[in-house]
């Protein structure tokens, strides 16, 4: 064998960060043994594996080719290990949500998972659809949640649970107390919304495809609570997911606009990588979300 797995993770550390002494200083190495053991690496390959820009280092063709191949190598050779030390099933697990998914339905699931399996690391990272798609893509993250439309061919991405979205305004809108609302109604309003990017966003937008030229948009902010609460302090509408909005309209925070002329539903997806290694943390979580969903 031409190479160690030390090297390998030098190599998929330095991939990730994009920089050598911050790969060092993650795996508790020297800079000059980190660079040491990927020279090595790259001498024995023949080839550069990463494109140097100054400090930075760009994965190149051939790198991007060895990274999945590196991944299942070590995370295999964990497993064996834990096997030999009688630590054997999941181990940590690197999830990554959207907004909607990651404050609202995820927590009880990560819970569950906690109780199950109390020796099994679980980090969680909250961004937008966009954002957690492609560090899925990137291996950053083992496995994703996400709100919307994805289009990548590295990408396997299944249904996992229903959702709609709502619309909602202040009790004090000169409109609230009215039982349904038309599309001119809608339209006459401006409206506080996600950021582009998001899954929310590309639903919303989906819906109001034929409204687009009257859609009045005031605001778009990235955190749902921060919409929820000008649209509660001010005369804008808002639009989040259904479950955001349980306990402001239960308490009467807010009012809930009915508007059958828009379809609202969505679905909600789990997303992987078609060439990630499925590792026992992943596969015991994916299993949990499908018997289960999010309650």
């Amino acid at each position: 064998m031409h190479f160690t797995l030390r090297q390998l993770e030098v190599f998929v550390a330095t991939a990730r960060l994009a920089n050598i002494s911050a790969a060092a200083d993650e795996l508790a190495m020297s800079q000059s043994a980190a660079s040491a053991a990927l020279a090595e690496l790259e001498r024995r390959s023949g080839h550069p594996l990463f494109d140097r820009a100054g400090k930075r280092l760009r994965i190149n063709e051939l790198g991007r080719t060895l990274l999945p191949m590196a991944l299942e190598l070590l995370e295999r050779a964990l497993d064996i290990d834990g096997l030999l030390a009688g630590r054997g099933g999941p181990r940590f697990l690197r999830l990554g949500a959207t907004v909607t998914i990651g404050n609202y339905l995820i927590p009880p699931v990560i819970e569950r998972y906690r109780r199950l399996y109390p020796d099994a690391g679980i980090s969680l990272e909250v961004g937008n659809t966009e954002t957690i798609a492609g560090r899925v893509a990137r291996f950053e993250l083992d496995l994703g949640l996400i709100e919307g439309d994805y289009g990548d061919v590295d990408l396997i991405i299944s249904d996992w649970f229903d959702d709609e979205l709502g619309i909602f305004c202040s009790p004090s809108h000169p409109l609230a107390g009215q039982a349904q609302w038309s599309i001119d109604d809608l339209l006459a309003q401006e409206w506080a919304v996600r950021e582009r990017g998001s899954g929310t966003r590309q639903t919303l937008d989906r819906a109001m495809r034929d409204h687009w030229s009257r859609w009045r948009i005031g605001m778009e902010i990235e955190q749902i609570e921060a919409i929820i609460r000008l649209v509660e302090a001010g005369s804008m509408l808002g639009c989040v997911s259904k479950v955001a909005l349980a306990d402001p309209l239960a308490n009467g925070r807010l009012k809930e606009v009915q508007a059958p002329d828009l379809d609202l539903r969505r679905k909600l997806y789990s997303v992987v990588h078609r060439q990630k290694y499925m590792t026992a943390s992943m596969q015991a979580f994916l299993a949990l979300i499908s018997t289960r969903g999010p309650q």
